[in-house]
């Protein structure tokens, strides 16, 4: 650790501490303004006199210093992530009332308002959690106004992520690193490093082309661990971020973990589907209803239904089900008489007038589209029936989008992990940037979701995907 961070690990201390009582002294004048509240939650049982209580608050405060730092809360890294750090907060807070209840529990007499505890949980991290966003901000602005605590940086390699790297340290100083130099892996060596360390310092060295011959990295590790330098490596075969680290025969072996996906998070996953679709059904039929009459009286010559086949899970065909936005003559499939007419004026279209790059195509002002069908795709309103999807199992509620053969195709080998899971109506894409993003970005959120999935984010992404309708959609 710099030595800054160690100040500001010190200072975080006593702002800590008097913080923590500071929430339990608004805690007890917040009773005295809220006694309604107060009384609903619980009685007034034992009454403490102010002095009492602040003696006691003392008393108590040092035992959330104490989980704090058994958190590691006082490794003050001008590079940790705020966020990270709140919810570090958050846990040790809990931990810390935890504690208190199973006190009060066996000593009821020392203390009995749920009130208190509820309140002074809440306040304590929101008053905490505050303070450490003031301190980070006064950490990061003294940095970036001095150039004092920067972790200095050597970088390893001559791939795109070295420059990236460099970039981004050049770009964002708040973030509290300083890229000292650059070694291409060719050059890397021992001796190297040691020069550049005596000429500039060195404070953490990240290996971002790790072909670098292994009894050089192995001397260069080991160098690195006498003189305190962090060491980070980026293996090329690494594409996932779900893995474990075990011993096999006395050997260090990582282990690839596809997805959470498998076992009950499948069956959990399915649950959810089918809950959720039978309910967003229902809610709205109305909606729907309304759509299927406004298609049939514009255009009556084709179905409501537009059934488009589609690749989902593991390679198989299904169709998905969509409102039928364009004319009914411009529609590609098989049950249009003019099909082969269709499908020609579709490919002149990707062609001329596509504005995405990849296996996928989006048709710029597209002349094939009614009035209602406008208004309902640019809303995504012509996904609603994918809900009968999901309720019959093709599709799930979140998931990667499914696209069309033609579009699989053109997939390169690694695109095809998409198809590892069922495809769903919404996902990490659509709530990102819709059908804006390049189909790479959009790859790449859609395999964090595969790698990264829990309930959780599924519910996250549903709530998230209804501003996303609402943000009008670019043609």
């Amino acid at each position: 650790m710099k030595r800054s961070e160690i100040y500001f690990s010190a200072i975080q201390v006593p702002v800590d501490y008097l913080l923590v009582v500071l929430s339990a002294v608004s805690v007890y004048l917040l009773r005295d303004f809220l006694p309604e509240v107060s009384d609903i939650l619980s009685p007034k049982l034992y009454d403490l006199s102010f002095d009492a209580f602040l003696e006691l608050a003392l008393l108590t405060a040092p035992l959330f210093l104490v989980i704090y730092a058994l958190e590691g809360l006082y490794i003050i890294r001008a590079t940790r992530r705020f966020w990270k750090e709140a919810f570090d907060v958050f846990k040790a807070t809990s931990l810390g009332i935890v504690v208190i209840i199973i006190a009060v529990f066996l000593e009821r007499e020392w203390f009995s308002s749920r009130f208190i505890i509820l309140a002074g949980w809440i306040l304590t991290v929101v008053y905490v959690v505050l303070g450490r966003y003031v301190i980070q901000r006064i950490q990061r602005r003294y940095l970036v106004k001095n150039g004092v605590g920067m972790h200095r940086v050597l970088l390893i390699g001559g791939n795109g992520r070295v420059r990236r790297f460099a970039k981004l340290f050049a770009k964002h100083p708040e973030l509290g690193y300083r890229a000292v130099d650059i070694i291409e892996s060719s050059k890397a060596s021992l001796q190297r490093v040691t020069e550049i360390r005596t000429m500039k310092g060195i404070d953490e060295i990240i290996v971002c082309d790790p072909t670098i011959p292994d009894d050089e990295q192995e001397k260069i590790l080991d160098y690195c661990q006498i003189h305190n330098i962090s060491f980070k490596y980026f293996p090329t075969t690494l594409q996932t971020s779900r893995f474990a680290l075990r011993i096999f025969n006395g050997e260090p072996i990582i282990e690839f973990q596809n997805t959470p996906l498998e076992g009950w998070g499948r069956v959990a996953k399915r649950i959810f589907d089918v809950f959720a679709s039978t309910l967003l059904i229902i809610v709205f039929s109305p909606i729907m209803l309304a759509i299927a009459i406004l298609i049939k009286l514009e255009d009556n010559a084709g179905p409501i239904i537009y059934r488009n086949r589609r690749i989902g899970e593991n390679g198989s065909e299904f169709f998905a089900y969509k409102f039928r936005y364009m004319q009914w003559k411009y529609c590609v499939s098989k049950q249009n008489p003019d099909f082969e007419r269709a499908l020609a004026f579709e490919k002149d279209l990707i062609i001329k007038h596509s504005v995405r790059k990849g296996p996928l195509y989006k048709i710029k002002d597209d002349p094939r589209k009614t009035r209602v069908g406008a208004f309902i795709e640019k809303y995504s309103l012509d996904e609603l029936p994918q809900f009968f999807n999901v309720l019959m199992g093709s599709m799930s509620l979140v998931g990667p989008r499914p696209h069309q053969k033609r579009e699989v195709e053109k997939y390169r080998e690694y695109h095809r992990r998409l198809l590892t899971i069922k495809p769903g109506i919404t996902g990490m894409a659509q709530i990102s940037g819709r059908s804006d993003l390049p189909f790479e970005d959009e790859y790449r959120l859609d395999v964090y979701y595969i790698e990264n999935w829990s309930l959780w984010l599924d519910i996250l992404i549903s709530f998230k995907t209804v501003g996303a309708m609402i943000r009008r959609r670019k043609n």
